[in-house]
């Protein structure tokens, strides 16, 4: 969702750009400098939450044995075919706004954000609510196999593991959907948002840092080009009703939870910064040395990139691309630190199968096997 992923604006809704008129209908009135303050804020703090907990997250999923909880790692080579297949696709729902009725298209994008929506907010909220529920709570395992060919040709589809507690989660998932389906209430929205954002944070893992500045650097130019190049980003923005931004009401202050004048920031500013700081973080641990400082100065460069972006966007009333200024601030922070610190060299040979896969207590089992292959 990445690719369908825009930068903050200060509508959400069907409108020629900040501060202007609506496409259609009375001009709403100017947002309070207190309500856009709340607002610009409120963005921050819901970009933050998924990268901190997604990072952290995303140590115990490299070190996963369930198949379910496996992250999808990215290599050099599809992190630089990402922005063409990105633009590809911007271009081909742009295409389709143009063509097809607006109201058919999210109608059908509602029904299958509805099922992603649930899925991950489940899959989110389930660490949190295992420790509330009692010690003999019936807890029961399945699978769900998908498999196509047969005999040794047979591959995994989906091979999806979980238990009771899971469809407890599954179950209170499905009420926010269903309120998100009904009236697309932001809340509901940025609860989905949030829920694609920690997840793509913890389960799409870079190999090494070579590729997440190649990632970067890649969707570095897609995102200028087609914020300041083209209205292509802006329009697919405004037109597509589906939980890829986080959203905040700028005249909450005046009009509650019913408010309408949105500032939005798209979860590919999140997600892809945020897959690269979790990179970082891995990459501390690695060394071994019980210190964060990789994944603490790329997070205080995050919020740096993202407040100027917010900064930029408020002096000149036009639509910014955040990777225009996230990604300069969350590569350069981390490499002046490592050529103060030396590690240059060791920063750029990490490899994500270098991550521990083994607890302490799994050695045993980890040397007694490799005695049965020694003998």
């Amino acid at each position: 969702m990445a690719e369908q992923a825009t930068s903050p604006l200060s509508e959400a809704h069907n409108v020629s750009g900040p501060g202007e008129a609506p496409a259609a209908g009375p001009a709403r009135p100017p947002a309070t400098p207190e309500g856009m303050a709340l607002a610009y804020g409120s963005l921050v703090l819901m970009a933050l939450l998924p990268i901190f907990f997604g990072a952290l997250r995303s140590v115990t999923c490299a070190k996963s044995k369930n198949a379910s909880d496996m992250p999808e790692t990215i290599t050099s080579r599809e992190a630089a075919r990402f922005p063409i297949v990105a633009s590809c696709t911007l271009l081909g729902l742009y295409l389709f706004f143009k063509i097809f009725s607006q109201e058919y298209i999210n109608l059908l994008l509602s029904m299958y954000f509805f099922v992603l929506g649930i899925l991950a907010l489940s899959h989110t909220i389930s660490p949190i609510m295992n420790k509330f529920f009692p010690a003999n709570f019936p807890s029961k395992q399945y699978q769900l196999l998908f498999t196509q060919g047969s005999g040794e040709n047979k591959e995994e589809i989906v091979n999806y593991e979980f238990d009771s507690k899971d469809l407890v989660c599954l179950a209170m998932s499905s009420v926010v959907g269903v309120w998100y389906l009904l009236r697309k209430h932001w809340i509901a929205n940025n609860l989905f948002g949030l829920a694609f954002s920690l997840n793509g944070v913890e389960l799409l893992h870079l190999n090494n840092v070579s590729t997440g500045c190649i990632l970067l650097g890649g969707l570095f130019i897609y995102d200028v080009f087609w914020v300041f190049g083209t209205n292509v980003m802006v329009t697919v923005a405004k037109s597509f009703e589906a939980p890829i931004k986080l959203v905040f009401p700028q005249d909450l202050l005046e009009k509650g939870l019913e408010a309408d004048n949105f500032a939005m920031l798209g979860l590919g500013d999140v997600v892809i910064p945020g897959i690269f700081i979790a990179l970082l973080l891995r990459f501390d641990i690695s060394l071994k040395k019980n210190t964060h400082t990789y994944f603490y100065t790329s997070f205080v460069a995050y919020i740096f990139g993202l407040g100027l972006t917010m900064f930029i966007m408020h002096i000149f009333k036009h639509a910014q691309p955040a990777l225009l200024y996230l990604v300069p601030a969350c590569i350069g922070f981390p490499l002046l630190v490592a050529l103060v610190k030396g590690e240059v060299t060791e920063m750029f040979s990490y490899e994500e199968n270098s991550m521990p896969k083994e607890e302490p207590g799994d050695s045993k089992d980890a040397r007694m096997e490799t005695d049965k292959k020694e003998k």
